[in-house]
C-alpha cells in the first residue's frame, strides 16, 4: 500500500527520540506496529537532513517482495554523517582508530574525516566513477575504509566492502559479480601482529573481474608495489586532490551499497541497501539500543567487512555524531587483556562485540580483565550469534561487574539494523530482568512472527516454537539482491506469503520474550560469520578425487559453530587420507578463506539419503554432534544401514 506523508500525531510518540530506557516501551512499541508509518514519519523527518521532502512514507508489499521508504525525497548520506556535523563539531573525534601495535591510536576528527572523504570522492571522480559506479573495497580496519564508504556515498557510487580475510578467489567472485569499477587495497594488513598481503591477493582476483579499471592501493605497512598498470597509489592520488567535493544529491531509494552474504546457494548473494531508510534505520537503532549519550565514546570491534562494521561502526554512530571506535587488532594481542586495556585508555563507556571472543577470552585468567579499569563502561552487547549462558554471565559478572546490561542483538545482514535486543524497555534499575541467551524485545516498528512450518500460518500466544519471520517491512531492510530480484524473492518471501522469512528458528518464552533456537536453512554461522553449506561443498567437489560431499555444523566452544564435512571419494582412488584431507583443507582455504577450513573430514563410503535422492542433513548433524541415538525417522532413508557405519568413523575424528 501508499502511504502519503502527512501530519505527525505528535502526542504519543513525544518519546520516540528520548533516551532508549523509556519505561513505556510497551505502548509505543505497540505504536510503531499499529501505525508503523506515523512512526517512521516523525524518526526519519527528526533524524535525516533532507534537501526535498519525501512525497510517500512507504511503499511495500512482501508477498511481491518490493520494500520502499521515504520516496521522493532527496538527500545524500555523506552529508549527514559529516558536513551537517562540522559547524558545532568539527574538532570533535569521529573516528578513535585503535591501532594493531598494542596501545596505540590516532584520533580523527569530523572536520579531519571530511577532508579525507572529500579527496578521495575527488580522486574516484577524476577517474570516472560516478553515480551507479560499483566500487570493491578490501582495506584493513582503519579510517581510511570508513572514508572510502563515505565517498562513495558522497558521489552516488555504490561500495561493495569484502572482509579482508576471503581468499583470492572469493574476492574475485565478488568484485566480477559486482562489475566494479575500480578497487581499493592497501599493501598489507596487520592483523595480531602478522602482516596479510592485501595487495598480492587482490592482484589475483583482479584477474577475474575484468571490469577493474583502477586498482587505488593505501599506504599501512610501507610496502607499497604498483605492479600493474592498473595500480595507483592513493596517498598519491589523494595529496593532489581537492579537499572539497560537494555532495551529489539522491534520492532515497537510490542504492547505497552492496554486501555479500552466505546463502543456502553456492553462489553469494550481493544484498543492496539504499540511502533513507537504512541511514534512518541503523542511526536510530544504535541511538536507542546502546543507550547511546553525546559524549559517549562507542565502541563496536566489527570489522568492515561485514555489516555490523557497516551499520555500527561507520553509518549509525557518525549520523548521531558519536565518537566511533575502529579496532584494528585481535582480542588477544598481544595478550587476553587487549579488549579491556582500550577500554581503559580510551575511556569506552558501550562495547559491542562477538560471543566467539567472548568464550576464548573467559578461558584465559579474569585478572586479565580486572587489572584494568573499566568503570566507564554502561553497557556491554553481543552479535552475530546468540551468546549461550554461561559466557553471558561472564562478560556481565566479571567484564561489566555485575552493573552493565548485556544487549544481545539479533539481526541479519539484510535487515540492516537490530531487530531483538533488550532494549528499549529494559529497566537501568532492575537488570535482574535480563534473561542470559535471550535477545528478548523486538525493537520499535518491528513485528516479530513465528510461523509453523506446516500450516504456514503464524502461531499466536506464548511459550511456542517456529519460524522467525517479520511480519512487516522496516526502513532498513535490503531491497534486492544485486542483478537477481528473483533470488531476493524466492530467498526471504516465497516461504511464508506476506512475511519475511530470516532462515532462523525463533521461541517465544512464557515472559513473551523471544530466543534464538538457529538456523533451519542450510547456512552455518561460523564465528558470527555466515556460511551455505553449498558454497563449501562446491569447493570439496571440485577435488580430482571427490565424487560427493555433504558439510552440517558442528558445536564448537570457542565459535559457536564449526565446519564438519563428509565426503565420498570417485571409485579407483588410491591417495592417502591424511594427504587428501589436507589438500582439501587447502582448496577450501585458497577459494573461500581460512576461516572456513573445516573442523574434520570425514571419508566415508556413502551418506544418508531418503529414496529420492535428498541428503538427511539432520542425521549427519547429530552424529557430527557426536550422537548415538535420537535420530527420529529413519524409515524414509534408502539405507539405514549406512548411519551405524558411519558412526565408528566420525568417533576417530572427533
Amino acid at each position: 500500500m501508499l502511504h502519503r506523508a502527512g501530519h505527525t500525531a505528535r502526542s504519543l510518540l513525544s518519546t520516540v527520540t528520548s533516551a532508549a530506557l523509556s519505561t513505556d516501551y510497551p505502548t509505543l512499541h505497540q505504536h510503531s506496529i499499529e501505525s508503523s508509518d506515523e512512526f517512521w514519519n516523525q524518526i526519519a523527518t527528526e533524524r535525516i537532513h533532507w534537501r526535498e521532502p519525501y512525497q510517500t512514507i512507504s511503499d511495500c508489499n512482501f508477498k511481491a517482495g518490493k520494500v520502499n521508504w521515504f520516496t521522493g525525497g532527496k538527500l545524500n548520506v555523506s552529508e549527514n554523517l559529516l558536513d551537517r556535523h562540522l559547524v558545532e563539531h568539527s574538532d570533535k573525534a569521529a573516528i578513535l582508530w585503535e591501532r594493531d601495535e598494542p596501545g596505540q591510536h590516532e584520533i580523527v576528527t569530523y572536520k579531519a574525516l571530511h577532508e579525507m572523504t572529500c579527496r578521495i570522492a575527488n580522486v574516484l571522480n577524476s577517474h570516472g566513477v560516478s553515480k551507479g559506479d560499483r566500487v570493491g573495497v578490501y582495506l584493513p580496519m582503519c579510517p581510511t575504509a570508513a572514508a572510502v564508504m563515505l565517498a562513495c556515498a558522497r558521489i552516488g557510487a555504490i561500495h561493495n566492502v569484502v572482509f579482508a580475510g576471503f581468499s583470492a578467489e572469493a574476492l574475485g567472485k565478488r568484485l566480477e559479480q559486482s562489475e566494479a569499477k575500480v578497487a581499493f587495497t592497501a599493501d598489507r594488513a596487520i592483523r595480531g601482529g602478522k602482516l596479510i598481503p592485501l595487495k598480492s591477493i587482490m592482484d589475483e582476483a583482479v584477474k577475474m573481474a575484468p571490469s577493474v579499471q583502477k586498482v587505488f592501493v593505501m599506504d599501512r605497512t610501507g610496502a607499497v608495489e604498483l605492479t600493474s598498470s592498473k595500480d595507483v597509489s592513493l596517498e598519491s592520488e589523494m595529496a593532489g586532490a581537492s579537499s572539497e567535493c560537494a555532495p551529489v544529491v539522491l534520492d532515497s531509494e537510490d542504492p547505497l551499497f552492496m554486501l555479500y552474504t552466505s546463502g543456502s546457494t553456492g553462489a553469494p548473494k550481493g544484498l543492496v541497501h539504499t540511502q533513507a531508510g537504512y541511514l534512518t534505520y541503523a542511526g536510530y537503532t544504535h541511538q536507542q539500543i546502546f543507550d547511546y549519550k553525546p559524549d559517549d565514546v562507542y565502541a563496536c570491534v566489527a570489522d568492515v567487512g561485514w555489516i555490523t562494521g557497516h551499520s555500527y561502526v561507520v553509518y549509525g554512530p557518525l549520523s548521531n555524531t558519536a565518537t566511533t571506535v575502529m579496532f584494528e587488532s585481535t582480542p588477544n594481542y598481544p595478550d587476553p587483556g587487549r579488549y579491556w586495556e582500550t577500554v581503559e585508555r580510551l575511556k569506552i563507556n558501550q562495547f559491542y562485540g562477538a560471543p566467539t571472543a567472548v568464550r576464548l577470552l573467559m578461558k584465559s585468567s579474569d585478572s586479565y580483565v580486572t587489572k584494568y579499569d573499566r568503570s566507564s563502561l554502561r553497557t556491554l552487547g553481543t552479535v552475530g550469534e546468540p551468546i549461550n549462558p554461561k559466557a553471558w554471565q561472564w562478560y556481565f559478572d566479571v567484564v561489566g561487574e555485575g552493573r552493565c546490561p548485556v544487549v544481545d542483538t539479533w539481526w541479519q545482514t539484510e535487515t540492516g539494523g537490530i531487530m531483538i535486543a533488550p532494549r528499549p524497555g529494559l529497566d537501568p534499575n532492575n537488570l535482574t530482568n535480563l534473561k542470559p541467551g535471550a535477545a528478548m524485545r523486538p525493537f520499535y516498528g518491528v513485528d516479530i512472527a513465528l510461523m509453523s512450518p506446516d500450516t504456514k500460518t503464524r502461531i499466536e500466544g506464548n511459550d511456542v516454537a517456529g519460524h522467525l519471520c517479520i511480519a512487516q517491512p522496516t526502513p532498513g531492510l535490503a531491497r534486492t539482491v544485486y542483478g537477481d530480484h528473483e533470488r531476493y524473492i524466492k530467498t526471504y518471501f516465497a516461504d511464508y506469503p506476506g512475511y519475511y522469512f530470516s532462515g532462523d528458528g525463533g521461541y517465544r518464552d512464557e515472559d513473551g520474550h523471544i530466543w534464538l533456537t538457529g538456523r533451519v536453512d542450510d547456512v552455518m554461522n561460523v564465528s558470527g560469520h555466515r556460511l551455505g553449506t553449498a558454497e563449501v561443498e562446491g569447493v570439496l567437489v571440485d577435488h580430482v578425487a571427490v565424487a560427493e560431499s555433504a558439510v552440517v555444523p558442528r558445536p564448537h566452544e570457542i565459535k559457536g559453530e564449526g565446519i564438519f564435512a563428509y565426503v565420498i571419494l570417485k571409485e579407483s582412488v588410491d591417495i592417502d587420507h591424511d594427504v587428501l584431507k589436507k589438500e582439501m583443507s587447502d582448496m577450501i582455504s585458497t577459494r573461500i578463506g581460512k576461516f572456513a577450513k573445516p573442523e574434520a573430514i570425514v571419508i566415508c563410503p556413502n551418506l544418508p539419503k531418503t529414496r529420492s535422492g535428498k541428503i538427511m542433513r539432520r542425521i549427519l548433524t547429530k552424529l557430527a554432534a557426536g550422537e548415538k541415538d535420537g535420530f527420529g525417522d529413519v524409515s524414509t532413508c534408502s539405507d539405514p544401514s549406512i548411519v551405524e557405519t558411519l558412526m565408528p568413523l566420525v568417533d576417530a575424528v572427533i
